[in-house]
């Protein structure tokens, strides 16, 4: 099945990341981690905002009562969505200056997770935590390299994770009243692909990002490849389902590291992208906090 895939808005991010629809306000949210910035884009007109931020930012999510929470380099924080504000609500690694935060997102509960990484070398340093409406840090799981793929299942009784350069998807049990994660387990071997971000749809079925692959992967729940999307960038970075009818799958794009010919040979590379698979996703669960 053949796939158009059309430019939601065009652009040059260094390190696009974390889409999120905003059913709210109908909006589509992302981050370019290394401008820094996040962005919003309104799809009815095309317009996007930006808000500058002054540090590297790996990741937001909605906030219930309004607002952003964002994973930077010097921790979690609130973001005033009208201004750009930061508040400093946690920062479990302050005793590591050169680790910054990574991937991240709610469960449907409201917790949010988010993994760190070393931003100097690809060292094992970093790790994945959860956040509860308290701020309450709990600490899944360390030597971690590059932390992504953080997604849940419809019931929000999987959990999923990637650390990229170790090219594997894991699965977890995921208890939503308690928020505990366990029964850690191989769920696709990528092969050479490098796992980026990740959402899940209506189905259950887990999207994935690979960076550096040309393509976009469908795992089904029990983590067999169900389709491959070609892409017309090397480097997609993360997925989500929008639009009115979350029938609109959003992908991130980056152009880091890539050359002047390799930039001439993918335009819409640091482009927010857009297609239609013919399914359709869930809304993104929002921190409790």
């Amino acid at each position: 099945m053949a796939f158009q895939v059309e430019v939601a808005a065009r652009g040059a991010d260094r390190l696009g990341e974390c889409p999120l629809w905003d059913e709210r306000e109908k909006m589509l949210w992302w981050v370019d981690s290394r401008w820094p910035a996040v962005k919003r884009l309104d799809p009815a007109s095309g317009a996007v905002m930006m808000l500058v931020l002054p540090e590297v930012v790996g990741s937001i999510a909605f906030r219930e009562s309004g607002g952003l929470i964002a994973a930077t380099k010097s921790g979690i924080h609130f973001l005033d969505a009208a201004s750009g504000a930061l508040e400093a609500r946690a920062n479990p690694e302050a005793h590591l200056p050169e680790n910054r935060f990574n991937d991240g997102r709610c469960d449907r509960q409201g917790r949010f997770w988010a993994g760190t990484m070393c931003d100097v070398r690809r060292d094992p340093t970093g790790s994945l935590y959860r956040f509860d409406a308290d701020m309450a840090c709990t600490k899944l799981k360390n030597t971690i390299i590059i932390p992504n793929s953080l997604a849940f299942g419809p019931d929000g009784r999987s959990m999923y994770f990637a650390d990229t350069n170790r090219h594997t998807i894991l699965a977890y049990d995921y208890d939503p009243v308690s928020g505990a994660a366990t029964r850690e387990r191989l769920f696709a071997d990528t092969g050479n692909g490098r796992p980026d971000g990740s959402c899940v749809d209506a189905e259950g079925c887990l999207w994935n990002a690979e960076y550096g692959a040309w393509r976009l992967v469908r795992y089904t729940p029990a983590g067999k490849v169900d389709r491959v999307l070609e892409m017309p960038v090397a480097n997609p970075t993360c997925c989500c389902f929008g639009g009115e009818d979350l029938g609109t799958l959003y992908v991130t794009t980056a152009t880091q590291r890539l050359t002047p010919e390799d930039l001439q040979k993918q335009p819409l590379a640091g482009s927010l992208l857009a297609l239609r698979p013919g399914v359709k996703g869930l809304p993104e669960g929002r921190f409790a906090g």
